[in-house]
C-alpha cells in the first residue's frame, strides 16, 4: 500500500515515517510533484486536516491523509488552536509564535494547555478521522533543541521535561501526533 502524507514540514514527515508500518509506503508531497500551497482556510483543527486531504484527492487522485495540529491553551480561550502556526503573523516563525504565547500568559497562573492533532484518511474513497491529544503546561521559558514549533514551551503531564528536551521515540509514545498515527496505523493494519 501506498500513501502520500500531505505535508512540507520535514519534521512531521520525519516523526510520522518513524511509526508507520514498513509495509507502507509513505509518499511526500514533492514525490507526487505538489509544490503548491494546500488551502487552510477553515476554521477548525478537524476542518483543516480534512480541506488538506481533500485538495490531495481531487488534485492528484491518491490515496492520502493530512494532519493539522493546534496547541489549545485554557488562559487563552483555547488559542492558538487552529491558528498556532501563524499565531505571531503570517511568518510562521516558531521564536515569534512562543514569544507572544509566553507573553500573553504572563500574569496568568493557569499555564495549561494541551496539543490536539488531527487526522484526516481517505483511503478507497472514504473519509476516516482520528485523534490525538497531549494534556500539559506551558513553561515560562524556553528548554531543550530538539522538536519543532512549541516544543520548546510544552512540558507534558508526568514529565519534568519540555518536548525540546525529549529524545523522539519518547515524544512519539506520549505526544498528541503520535498518539493520533497510532490510531492511523491500528486503523490501516486492519484494511486489506
Amino acid at each position: 500500500m501506498q500513501l502520500v502524507f500531505a505535508t512540507n514540514n520535514q519534521n512531521k514527515l520525519k516523526e510520522v515515517q518513524a511509526l508507520i508500518p514498513k509495509n507502507i509506503r509513505l509518499l511526500s508531497l514533492k514525490d507526487i510533484g505538489c509544490f503548491e500551497d494546500i488551502p487552510e482556510t477553515q476554521d477548525t483543527i478537524e476542518g483543516n486536516a480534512v480541506q488538506k486531504a481533500e485538495f490531495i484527492k481531487e488534485n492528484y487522485g491518491f490515496d492520502c491523509f493530512a494532519d493539522d495540529t493546534g496547541l489549545e491553551v485554557n488562559a487563552l480561550n483555547g488559542a492558538p488552536g487552529v491558528y498556532s502556526a501563524r499565531y505571531a503573523g503570517a511568518q510562521r516563525d516558531a521564536n515569534d509564535n512562543m514569544d507572544l504565547l509566553l507573553k500573553n500568559l504572563q500574569n496568568k497562573s493557569d499555564r495549561t494547555a494541551q496539543f490536539k492533532t488531527v487526522i484526516a484518511l481517505y483511503l478507497n474513497e472514504k473519509l476516516h478521522i482520528f485523534t490525538g491529544i497531549c494534556k500539559g503546561e506551558i513553561t515560562s521559558e524556553k528548554k531543550g533543541e530538539k522538536g519543532f514549533g512549541y516544543d520548546p514551551i510544552f512540558k507534558p503531564e508526568g514529565h519534568d521535561m519540555t518536548f525540546a528536551e525529549m529524545d523522539l521515540k519518547l515524544k512519539n509514545d506520549i505526544g498528541h501526533r503520535g498518539k493520533a498515527v497510532q490510531k492511523l496505523t491500528s486503523f490501516l493494519g486492519k484494511v486489506d
